[in-house]
């Protein structure tokens, strides 16, 4: 008996679902993380010990000797996610206050997928060096910092500034996290229809924070840069790029000399075409890219459209246009290429062996991680990376990335692979089962049904 066929107007149904529900759930609950103890408290005695008069002894102790901070405190476990509102999730500039919802859901997945405490930081401060001083006067508190929906090309002067001035950890998601997944869809789709990294012609729509960190990726994970190629809403860059110059476009101008080496001409439909992998991280869908353009993309091709909330182009249509494999940023569509599925599991390994910096090679290192769990499940043309549910996804970037970090000597704490394991792996399962207690005693109610 064969399956009903959905049709396009069932699947545009259940792509709105999230959003209805989003403003159902939203006030009901009214935020989405919380703090809750973590130590005993049987009398109010126990109060004397965590704080005064006994809090004065563990003071003293980490001014003595700074280090001992991540011992005495949750520090060695916090992480700020800091933002301006400049850049949200494809609805551009909103505001602090705007975007608060969505560094809470960072804080969220951040808890439920990697046992990380990470806490909400919208800054009303939009002038990057207000930014950098902000998160410099917060970070003893933190063991790093995760920035968010910055816009460019700020974001980069931001993230470099603070890496070189912090000894924490300081990680832009919309670079190196949608970087580390994109690549580990490139690894196991590439694997799917049997063509090699370092031969494919790779082309990406977009050349701002995310295509930026993914294009330096894939230099480094083995594409040559003759088959690399990228496009911004002027063109695809390349080194006669007369609107491109070293002192006001620095990235895209890095990157018009490294890459399109025959310096191709034209815009989308020119840099899709001949393409094995496109990599779309550019404005919300669904029509920025046009389903004809794709008729001239190679046989067996891969396309992730990555824009959020909604795709590029839905998934559907591309595939009747003759991609193989499309993959979104969505959880609701086959193949999410989300940072979801990486930044828990990256910052879970770098907190535990408290490195000073994540580096490029670390998040490649994720990105391998992620492409092993899946092909060990069996990857096809719809599951390239493993799902959010896969728990197993986020311990093994952790202890990879952990033992890179060692490797690299940029790790305060040399651990064993073993120890790195049983570090994520209680850490993680201890977090998602607290949800569960708190949901199966009801001190988390059941949202209301639609």
């Amino acid at each position: 008996m064969s399956e009903k066929k959905v049709t396009k107007e069932e699947l545009l149904k259940k792509a709105k679902e999230p959003a209805k529900r989003a403003m159902k759930w939203h006030p009901f609950y009214r935020g989405k993380i919380e703090v809750s103890p973590k130590v005993q408290i049987k009398t109010f005695d126990d109060f004397g010990v965590w704080y005064t008069p006994g809090v004065a002894k563990p003071c003293q102790d980490i001014h003595d000797n700074p280090e001992m901070v991540y011992e005495h405190t949750n520090k060695w476990n916090n992480v700020a996610v800091v933002s301006d509102g400049s850049r949200v999730l494809g609805l551009g500039d909103i505001g602090p206050e705007a975007s608060m919802p969505v560094m809470e859901g960072k804080g969220l997945l951040f808890k439920y997928l990697g046992g990380v405490d990470a806490f909400p930081i919208c800054l009303d401060a939009h002038d990057p060096d207000d930014i950098i001083q902000a998160v410099k006067w917060i970070a003893p508190s933190f063991g790093g910092i995760n920035l968010e929906d910055i816009s460019k090309p700020k974001c980069f002067y931001v993230l470099d500034r603070l890496r070189e001035e912090l000894d924490i950890p300081v990680w832009h998601d919309d670079q190196q996290g949608t970087a580390a997944i994109t690549l580990a869809g490139i690894i196991n789709g590439l694997k799917v229809v049997n063509k090699k990294i370092e031969h494919a012609k790779i082309g990406l729509i977009g050349s701002g924070a995310a295509n930026i960190c993914l294009a330096r990726t894939l230099l480094k994970a083995g594409v040559p840069g003759k088959n690399l190629y990228l496009c911004d809403s002027s063109g695809l860059l390349h080194a006669d790029r007369e609107d491109l110059d070293q002192k006001n476009n620095p990235m895209k101008w890095e990157f018009a000399q490294k890459t399109n080496k025959e310096k191709q001409d034209g815009g989308i439909p020119e840099l899709i075409a001949g393409k094995d992998v496109v990599v779309a991280a550019s404005k919300p869908g669904p029509d920025t890219i046009k389903k004809e353009w794709l008729t001239k993309i190679n046989d067996d091709a891969i396309l992730f459209a990555e824009a959020n909330p909604i795709p590029e182009i839905w998934p559907w249509e591309a595939k009747e246009a003759g991609v193989r494999i499309v993959g979104t940023g969505r959880s609701d569509f086959p193949n999410q290429v989300n940072n979801s599925i990486g930044f828990p599991g990256i910052f879970r390994g770098t907190l535990d062996v408290r490195a000073t910096t994540i580096s490029d090679e670390m998040h490649i290192e994720a990105a391998y991680a992620i492409a092993e769990v899946a092909e060990e499940q069996g990857i096809h043309e719809d599951y390239l990376v493993p799902t959010m549910d896969n728990t197993e996804v986020y311990i093994r970037q952790a202890v990879r990335v952990g033992m890179k970090a060692i490797d690299q000597g940029l790790a305060r704490l040399k651990l064993s692979e073993d120890e790195l394991r049983d570090i994520a792996e209680t850490i993680i399962l201890k977090s998602r089962k607290q949800t569960k207690i708190l949901m199966d005693s009801g001190h988390i109610e059941l949202a209301p049904p639609l």
